[in-house]
């Protein structure tokens, strides 16, 4: 396997990572943010305010993405195991 190969694989593999984590660290970005305006608005300093609904909006993230998600991955390690024969 020569180094061209190695960073392709690299770059392949980095971006399948953003590709998945994509859809559930947005959702929660989105929604810890809208929480931390409502607390400034209101200027109610609960910790367990941000965190709860956070957690509720990465579950659904998950839920709705996570078929995509697996998809994604299964697609990508399917295509990676297939081609080990052109690595070498």
């Amino acid at each position: 396997m020569n180094s061209d190969v190695a960073l392709q694989l690299s770059s392949q593999l980095f971006w399948n990572a953003l590709l998945i984590s994509a859809p559930v660290l947005g959702l929660t970005l989105l929604v810890g943010l809208v929480v931390s305006v409502l607390q400034v608005v209101t200027q109610v300093q609960d910790m367990s305010l941000t965190f709860i609904p956070k957690i509720v909006s990465a579950i659904i993230a998950l839920t709705v993405f996570g078929p995509w998600m697996l998809r994604t991955l299964l697609t990508y390690a399917s295509d990676l195991i297939s081609n080990i024969p052109n690595y070498f």
